[in-house]
């Protein structure tokens, strides 16, 4: 190379370096925003198309005006559009398929393939060229034959892995049962406070004309008005607010059923007469079927299987392994031609052992003990938090029926004193503020005897939910059981 040339290439080397960095940092740049404190503005690659979202899956006597729906209903909505179950649904599906893929490991692989060729030759110092075009089919075998249990334990480890991803699709369902059962009883609770409500401002009105017919004749004094009038404007803007809570409690029903909370959706009232003497499982046939139902016990359990089955698939890749293979092809000539085809083939049996890998292997399977080890630990912490939670919901089942009973009590009494109080104070006898404190008393009866029905019905979703029932609740209580539907 020439001194000017070398020069060039000095001079050249540099600019082109230049350059490089100069065009990288105008892509930069352009890609991405311009400074920390400036959005970034995404192009309309980066926007995805916004397709349109399929219409609710809602059964169309479900759509028909002023239906009301059962809770067996309003589950059956819910399974047909939420999300969630599907994605849970696919993932086992997708677990089932990688247990077909080790499972094929059994089999032999062959493969077919073709080649054409066209190749140019020179003879020494170029005397003569010439041309020559193959072409020819192949076909090669392959065949694991031994690996001293290898692939049993990776076929091991995805069954395992399909039973954890069939119990997470199994408990799945059953949070969603357990999220639309407690969006249902919720917006029961409302309606009936709005009827409570409603009957408090109707007694509220009946004080109020009582107290102005008394002060008309001369036998009440105006502050009784006032102080009736008052109680009237505080249980009206209490039904306005129970009003303006219950649309919003009705979208978050709407929106655990998988549709969009602007489509009506109605449910039946709660039931008046509650026979909470039902229930009489015991707390140890519950925990025993929490044992073997609940499905995320089920999938931790299957979780800890894998893992131990993983240590024999990762103790075999330290073991021989012996496979078979073959090969065969024919090449035939479609230039110089006259040349006849020729087929050849070849098949032997492969061992191979690995001797040394600096321990890499032996950690591996030391990790594979462990994480079984962590594994079947999780497992029997989520055990224990199973028994606690059924021995929870148990109890506040018990609770809750009590609640009932003490709330119907009350709700009776706080009626008689009322309608004692009332008629006392109708007849001159008694005072406004006697009255007004019955009412404000049979008011909040009313909605504790409300509350503590909805908390009952509540309690046993979430006793069905901790012993592991993805359909009716346990048996013997008297909850609104209701039969799972199948859905697409």
């Amino acid at each position: 190379m020439t001194g000017r040339g070398a020069l060039s290439l000095l001079l050249a080397a540099p600019l082109a370096a230049g350059c490089a960095h100069f065009s990288t940092s105008r892509a930069i740049e352009k890609d991405t925003s311009p400074s920390p404190s400036v959005p970034w503005n995404p192009p309309p690659a980066a926007r995805a198309e916004q397709k349109p979202t399929p219409p609710p899956e809602i059964p169309e006597k479900y759509r028909k005006e002023k239906t009301v729906l059962s809770l067996a209903e309003v589950i059956d909505i819910a399974l047909r559009n939420n999300p969630v179950t599907r994605t849970s649904w696919a993932q086992a599906r997708s677990a089932a398929a990688v247990l077909g893929q080790k499972r094929a490991r059994y089999f032999p692989e062959i493969d077919l393939g073709g080649a054409v060729t066209r190749q140019k030759s020179t003879t020494f110092g170029g005397a003569s060229t010439f041309f020559q075009t193959t072409y020819g089919p192949t076909a090669s075998l392959s065949w694991l034959l031994l690996d001293f249990g290898g692939r049993s334990g990776e076929i091991d480890e995805a069954r395992e892995a399909l039973f954890a991803a069939g119990w997470t699709h199994d408990a799945t369902i059953q949070n969603v049962v357990l999220q639309v059962t407690s969006a249902y009883y919720g917006y029961g609770n409302a309606k009936e406070l709005l009827v409570a409500q409603e009957a408090s401002v109707a007694e509220s009105q009946k004080n109020y004309e009582a107290a102005r017919a008394r002060h008309d004749a001369g036998v009440a004094t105006i502050a009784d008005v006032l102080e009736a009038r008052t109680a009237l404007s505080q249980d009206q803007l209490a039904l306005e607010t129970v009003r303006g809570q219950i649309q919003t409690i009705r979208g978050e029903l709407a929106t655990a059923l998988g549709v969009p909370a602007n489509i009506p959706v109605d449910i039946a009232d709660l039931p008046q007469d509650v026979d909470v003497e039902a229930f009489g499982d015991s707390i140890d046939r519950l925990i025993d079927q929490a044992q073997k139902d609940r499905p995320d016990l089920g999938a931790a359990r299957a979780e800890a299987e894998r893992a131990r089955a993983h240590i024999g698939t990762v103790r075999a890749e330290r073991l021989p392994v012996v496979s078979a293979f073959g090969n065969a092809s024919r090449l035939s000539y479609a230039s110089p031609s006259g040349i006849p085809y020729r087929t050849t083939y070849s098949g032997g049996l492969q061992l191979s052992l690995p001797l040394f890998d600096g321990g890499r292997r032996a950690f591996e399977v030391r990790q594979a003990r462990e994480d079984a080890l962590a594994a079947s630990g999780q497992a029997q912490t989520l055990e224990q938090q199973v028994v606690l939670q059924v021995w929870t919901s148990y109890f506040a089942v018990n609770t809750a029926a009590q609640r009932v009973r003490t709330a119907r009590d009350l709700l009776d009494s706080a009626r008689q004193a009322a309608e004692v109080t009332a008629g006392r104070y109708r007849a001159g006898v008694g005072s406004i503020l006697d009255l007004l404190t019955s009412q404000r008393n049979l008011a909040d009866a009313r909605a504790q005897d409300v509350q503590a029905r909805s908390d009952w019905f509540q309690s046993l979703a979430q006793l069905a939910h901790d012993t592991g029932a993805l359909g009716p609740l346990p048996k013997g209580s008297a909850g609104p059981a209701f039969e799972m539907k199948e859905t697409p």
